[in-house]
């Protein structure tokens, strides 16, 4: 067992579609004033210009990518991106792995279609093994990342563990916050995929007050308000045991913490995640970034 990982950050946290002007060497840059030197991207259009200001910011800043996106088909009908199943894109994915002196890819989430069934499920867990076959050639490794979605169960089993169960090749990126929305102990889950992980999201969970309609009590008003006041917080900055988290992957395989924050209710991206950075520093993690 290794005896720290590098703490990095999901790019999906500063997206171009969250930021006023995106320039990948320049929000490179930031990140490494802050602390990071580690970045998974993701929701980033992998043009000619963000690819060479990723390269440049490894050479120059000394950036680790650990991990590219992609997956095997479209999320749901018409929704644009780079799939593994199209032969020129997995060629274009394979290449950009390379240009980064990257060896890991994930799938952020099945496909929409590969929902609903034991059957679907077996069926996505027989594409994502190809993929993996297919990448493995090429010096990558194919990892799935969890939402609260894959708790659901067809048979009995979790969506989650199908996928795991038959797809051998397949390893996993767990997400604390998701995993404890889909009802699941954070740090118990990561001990059960021991051996399958090399990526961990590091996401906090907080409740906020609900905001309940003013006026005349209105029921339904009343359930949603009351039923959504959950939000995605600063790492410490909420209810999980992060710490237990963190430990729980480190064992089991994990090599790369990732911050992600999926939405920052109005504050700068970079102040959230110099947030997230200084309470993991007073956890007694400063030597993994």
């Amino acid at each position: 067992m290794a005896e720290k990982g590098l703490i990095g950050v999901q790019m999906s946290t500063i997206a171009p579609a969250k930021m006023p002007k995106f320039d990948a060497y320049e929000a490179m840059g930031k990140l490494s004033d802050i602390g990071y030197h580690c970045v998974e991207i993701s929701q980033v259009p992998m043009t000619k210009e963000n690819v060479d200001g990723f390269r440049r910011a490894i050479d120059e800043l000394g950036l680790n990518v650990s991990s590219c996106t992609a997956s095997v088909g479209p999320l749901m009908p018409g929704v644009p991106g780079e799939t593994l199943s199209d032969p020129d894109d997995f060629k274009k994915i394979v290449e950009d792995c390379h240009a980064l002196d990257c060896d890991m890819l994930r799938i952020g989430m099945l496909p929409i279609s590969c929902m609903g069934s034991f059957e679907k499920a077996m069926d996505f867990a027989a594409q994502a093994e190809e993929c993996a076959a297919k990448l493995k050639e090429e010096g990558i490794d194919l990892y799935y990342h969890n939402h609260h979605v894959e708790f659901v169960r067809y048979n009995g089993e979790y969506l989650l563990d199908i996928i795991r169960d038959h797809a051998p090749h397949v390893g996993f990126e767990l997400d604390t916050h998701w995993i404890h929305r889909g009802g699941e102990d954070p740090v118990s889950f990561i001990k059960k995929y021991a051996g399958r992980i090399r990526l961990l999201h590091l996401k906090d969970y907080r409740v906020v007050e609900p905001k309940f309609p003013e006026g005349n009590f209105d029921p339904a008003g009343f359930m949603q308000a009351f039923t959504s006041n959950i939000e995605f917080a600063e790492v410490g900055e909420g209810t999980l045991d992060i710490k237990g988290c963190i430990e729980a992957g480190l064992a089991g395989g994990g090599e790369y913490f990732l911050v992600e924050q999926d939405d920052t209710y109005g504050r700068d991206p970079f102040e959230s995640l110099k947030i997230s950075h200084d309470n993991l520093v007073k956890l007694g993690y400063e030597d993994w970034f």
